[in-house]
């Protein structure tokens, strides 16, 4: 039997490199060698005589420590006995004594009672989980419900928000005024229900921080502004009660799967409703009152529809099938003199049919008069123009040039392709895509995400193709020019690889900025580590970890070496799964667009390089490399970044193993692969290895396992 060499006896790649990179005698500083110690030299050389005084001064010293510490004690006790000899104690005093819960909800007392309806007393200070409304588990507030008990007063800021433990808080049906405080500290809290109150104010920010919650009710209040659009990372909402509220605004595009309760009724809610798999589960009832709504779902129609991307340019040039949804409100408006529509009706009918006729004998002879000395002149530039660009005269609508283009000659069809810009609509990859800007204005969205710098959409355009289309926040990159924007993007928009996403074609105009990516239908990394709410998410089998590690440092580094450009926002979200399961780098170099002094995503910051965390900081090579140092831990372990514990480099390799729980993978092997990630993320951009000498690591360790497991099938 041959024997099998360990991959222990064998230099690992990080090593290799660090002695290529470091070389010892480079490393090795005369002021790192240990000096022995001048205290402990003089003592041995010392005569007896000095010894001895020595060891004097120390007994008098130990001596005069013991006797400060027993002074300290005895005041302590006589502190303590006056306090219990004490025959009346003063709620200061007295609130020191008492569990953090007691004292939150004796405060809650204080504000929220004004007629003292509570039987809250100090006396049964150790006996708070007796209170009326108040339940625990070991001693914790876990359940905190008052309903219809009267209460007239406010909501105290900075009162349960330290019930830390508290599941359930029910204050139904009482007269509780003024705005809803900071609930944040509540964070594992699954239900909140303050309806049938009189709160005043705002839908308040810090819910949308409670990433427990499960149900919502807020109705019968008084509460203005609009519904925010971030309640769609409430992922877990069950039920979401808003109505009979002075809520303005639109309808938030709510896609959460467990949703099973939803009520916006009797606001001032306006706007079409966003067709989402969620909210198309419900009917009328959940929208109405609501006059200024519109869309599919309650079945009104929207006079001024938009797309759920942007909002459609005021000069932009109307499409046909817009016009003849113009015309088809006119005919389809109920009135009492219906005849007399219905021959108006006749009328534009026949005018339309006939000018339709007119421009489709025009361009017919156009096509036929062009044909024979279209190889004299040069073609015109075609755009799908949002407004006549100077020097160019406007065009027919997008959807009959599509047509006109795809019965043109082949050998036509390049001189066209040369010049691919669509008004603002730009496809990149020199390549024409089967979609055009109209098509993108009536498409469909699902709502999938928010980012670091935009929103991102799921789009089913009306052809059945599915794209993936990210909205920039135009706060955010306001600070880029729209040449810089196109510029830019001119140079993204040509990386090709077959682990980046590909980018399709993008879009700008006043103020509004699109990426187009292809639709990747097998999600992200990040669903793929951490499982769905249901399931306990387990660390990938470690040959998983390899292979993903290994897309994506392909990836990272052909961005880095074919554009020079940095992605700036690696994270497992923006790392998705092609239809082999392929890793695809997917948002690559959009962070460079935006203001990074703009409020950052909390997902994001965890892969942030140390050195970039300063304001005036900027991206690099060497800040992609450590943001993929975490992502590799984060596949290693199955934690997210923000879970991470401190820890410094010798202690890594044995929380990853605690991690794993033994997987089945050799020390050897799973070590060397925390090597590379241990030295991606060292505090120093300096120390830390180029993206290409990361993937030539990963790819020696892939190499050497082909190797041992050659071995092991012929031993």
């Amino acid at each position: 039997m041959s024997r099998r060499h360990s991959p222990l006896s064998r230099e690992s790649p990080v090593s290799k490199w660090k002695a290529s990179c470091f070389p010892p005698h480079t490393t090795r500083h005369k002021h790192n060698t240990i000096q022995p110690t001048l205290y402990s030299f003089s003592l041995l050389n010392a005569p007896a005589s000095s010894v001895r005084h020595s060891n004097m001064l120390n007994t008098m010293i130990i001596l005069r420590q013991l006797s400060l510490l027993l002074l300290t004690v005895l005041s302590l006790l006589i502190f303590s006995v006056h306090i219990l000899a004490a025959p009346s104690t003063s709620p200061a005093a007295e609130s020191l004594l008492l569990p953090s819960d007691a004292v939150s909800l004796l405060s809650f007392k204080s504000k929220a009672d004004l007629d003292n309806r509570l039987l809250y007393t100090l006396n049964e200070r150790f006996d708070y989980c007796q209170w009326q409304g108040v339940k625990c588990t070991q001693g914790r507030v876990v359940r905190f419900g008052l309903q219809g008990f009267g209460l007239r007063g406010v909501l105290p800021p900075n009162t349960l928000t330290r019930l830390d433990q508290l599941r359930v808080l029910i204050l139904r049906n009482n007269s509780l005024s003024g705005p809803i405080p900071d609930l944040s500290g509540l964070f594992n809290l699954k239900s909140l229900i303050l309806d049938r109150n009189s709160f005043t104010g705002s839908f308040p920010a810090s819910v949308l921080l409670l990433h427990r919650l499960r149900v919502l009710e807020l109705s019968h209040n008084n509460l203005t502004g609009p519904i925010p659009a971030s309640l769609c990372i409430l992922d877990r909402l069950s039920s979401l009660r808003l109505e009979s509220n002075l809520f303005n605004g639109t309808v938030p595009p709510l896609n959460q799967s467990y949703l099973q309760i939803l009520n916006v009724s009797e606001n001032n809610l306006e706007g079409p409703i966003p067709v989402t798999p969620t909210l198309s589960r419900f009917d009328a009832k959940s929208f109405q009152s609501n006059l200024g709504l519109c869309g599919e779902i309650i079945n009104k129609v929207c006079n001024n529809s938009h797309s759920p991307f942007f909002e459609s340019p005021s000069n932009a040039t109307a499409p046909l099938n817009q016009s003849a949804q113009s015309q088809e409100v006119v005919v389809l408006s109920p009135t009492s003199n219906s005849r007399k529509h219905k021959s108006i009706a006749l009328v534009l009918g026949s005018l339309i049919g006939v000018s339709v006729l007119i421009a489709s004998l025009l361009c017919v002879f156009g096509l036929v008069k062009k044909k024979g000395s279209h190889e004299k002149d040069p073609p015109k530039k075609t755009t799908e123009s949002l407004g006549s660009e100077p020097g160019y005269t406007p065009n027919p609508p997008t959807e009959a040039r599509a047509e006109e283009i795809s019965d043109l000659p082949k050998s036509f069809i390049p001189e066209v392709r040369a010049v691919r810009k669509s008004g603002n609509l730009v496809f990149c990859g020199g390549q024409a895509q089967p979609y055009n800007l109209e098509q993108l204005m009536r498409a469909s969205a699902e709502l999938l995400g928010r980012g670091t710098v935009g929103t991102t959409y799921k789009a089913v355009l009306d052809n059945q193709l599915i794209v993936t289309v990210k909205r920039l926040d135009a706060n955010k990159t306001a600070i880029t020019s729209s040449q810089m924007f196109e510029h830019h993007m001119d140079a993204v928009g040509g990386l090709r690889h077959p682990n980046l996403v590909p980018m399709g074609a993008y879009f700008q105009a006043k103020g509004e900025r699109l990426v187009i990516y292809e639709y990747q239908p097998n999600g992200s990394l990040f669903n793929l580590i951490h499982g769905s709410k249901s399931t306990r998410a387990k660390p990938l089998h470690w040959t998983s970890c390899l292979k993903i590690a290994e897309d994506v440092a392909q990836g990272l580094t052909y961005i880095h070496q074919a554009s020079r450009l940095i992605h700036g926002n690696l994270k497992s979200s923006n790392v998705l799964l092609g239809a082999d399961f392929e890793a695809c780098v997917t948002d690559y170099c959009l962070a460079v667009l935006a203001d990074s002094l703009s409020n950052e995503n909390p997902d994001s910051a965890a892969y942030k390089a140390p050195e970039t965390r300063r304001s005036s900081s900027q991206a690099s090579f060497k800040s992609d490399v450590f943001a993929f140092g975490i992502l590799l831990l984060e596949l290693l372990t199955g934690k997210h970044p923000s879970q991470h514990p401190f820890l410094v480099p010798t202690e890594v390799p044995d929380w990853v193993r605690a991690m794993r729980e033994d997987d089945g993978c050799e020390d050897s092997r799973l070590g060397m692969l925390t090597e590379v990630a241990c030295v991606c993320t060292l505090t120093s951009p300096e120390q830390r290895p180029a993206m290409w000498q990361v993937l030539k690591m990963i790819q020696e360790i892939k190499e050497r396992v082909v190797v041992d497991n050659a071995s092991l099938g012929f031993s």
